[in-house]
């Protein structure tokens, strides 16, 4: 009821001069319950009395008590349905206990209090950050970073794990606080792992293999726990000796560099020498071994020409003797460029110089008719050398002071 209502403090339809003499006064509540009831029966189509006048009391309030009601239950009906987008699932709880899990979609259940549902987000990645915060790996914690390895080594070690819910039931009502969870096993996993690794393998060599030996065994740890999550990704972001004992291992660093260093010209130095002196080795071996054969070769032919040659000498001793004399002194002459010869067994020495004679021979062009080859010719006495005249000179006066 309106404050300009002219009935307001009437008395309602008791006309102007009610029981309260027309005086100003509150408005009666019997009077303005009908009138609500009046205004909400011709809201919703309601008929009105005989000859125009409202309905009895009874009627009015019945009618609009039940209308509310009925509203009221549609609007707690209605307040049922949900939406399902496709990367979600729905988990539905009746009186809080799990009943079912619902795909994409519009969907309805029955309402509050009796049925509620939760949204769970299967496509979200979400990242846990172990040994840092916010996303920046200078805001250290070190209760969480420092770890152990298997060298009783200390390393700081920053790493972040990426996960999906795979699911929506496990991730809800099998642990309490499943973001915990994986944390806690993730820290776990990756310090069994660094545990069993050395130190140069975490710094430089081995961080794939870690990734990926952590990341199966957090995987391991969930599904024991059923938490309904799926590990996607562990990445190292940041491993390094704590800052403390830095300096000292640098030097440390530079020493098994120098090491390796030095390791590595010393195996270039072998790779070079080994293979020239196995060469060498097996040059001298193979050549040993022709020398064995050609001695062998040698003395067996030998012994064999000594067996022929004795053969003939049993034959025929005399001519064998000279035949063998006559072979080694032709043998023994064809290498030698000058001869002394016993002229007549008198102790007198004949000296030919046949490298001069062969010297000159060559020397000389060929005559007339005479093939150009490099045969041997006989020299005329006015060409012989003067060293020859004087020889041949020689020769006579001995011979002429040897006579009687």
């Amino acid at each position: 009821m309106s404050l300009n209502d002219p009935n307001w403090g009437r008395g309602g339809s008791r006309g102007p001069q009610g029981p309260r003499g027309g005086k100003d006064g509150p408005p009666d509540l019997d009077e303005l319950w009908r009138n609500f009831n009046r205004k909400l029966n011709e809201l919703f189509g309601g008929r009105r009395g005989a000859g125009g006048q409202p309905p009895s009391q009874p009627k009015l309030i019945g009618g609009g008590v039940s209308l509310i009601v009925a509203l009221v239950l549609l609007v707690w009906l209605a307040s049922g349905f949900y939406i399902v987008d496709a990367a979600q699932r729905g988990v539905v709880l009746t009186f809080g206990k799990f009943s079912e899990e619902t795909g994409p979609g519009l969907r309805w259940r029955l309402p509050w209090p009796i049925q509620s549902h939760e949204i769970v987000d299967t496509s979200q990645v979400r990242t846990l950050e172990v040994g840092y915060r916010n996303n920046n790996v200078k805001n250290k914690v070190l209760r969480e970073s420092l770890m152990l390895t298997d060298d009783e080594n200390i390393v700081d070690l920053q790493f972040a794990v990426q996960y999906v819910v795979k699911d929506a039931r496990d991730f809800l009502f099998s642990t309490r606080r499943p973001d915990e969870t994986a944390m806690q096993a993730a820290e776990s996993a990756m310090r069994e792992v660094i545990g069993k690794s050395k130190m140069d393998g975490i710094l430089y060599a081995s961080r794939e293999e870690i990734q990926l030996n952590a990341q199966r065994l957090m995987q391991q740890i969930l599904e024991r726990y059923k938490t309904g999550i799926q590990v996607s990704r562990v990445t190292i972001q940041s491993a390094q000796p704590p800052q403390q004992v830095q300096a000292a291992f640098d030097d440390a660093v530079k020493a098994g560099q120098d090491r390796e260093r030095q390791n590595n010209e010393g195996q270039a130095y072998a790779n070079d020498v080994i293979p020239k002196a196995r060469g060498a080795a097996a040059r001298l071996m193979q050549e040993a071994q022709g020398y064995e054969q050609r001695v062998i070769d040698t003395a067996e032919g030998d012994a064999s020409r000594f067996r022929q040659i004795y053969t003939e000498y049993a034959k025929a001793p005399a001519v064998t003797r000279e035949r063998m004399y006559l072979d080694t002194m032709q043998q023994i002459l064809s290498s030698s460029t000058k001869i002394m010869l016993d002229y007549k067994g008198s102790g007198n020495l004949l000296y030919l110089p046949l490298d001069k004679l062969m010297q000159q021979a060559a020397a000389l062009p060929p005559l007339s008719g005479e093939p150009s080859s490099g045969a041997v010719r006989v020299v005329p006495p006015e060409t012989a050398p003067s060293d020859g005249g004087r020889t041949r000179d020689s020769l006579r006066s001995r011979e002429r002071g040897e006579r009687p």
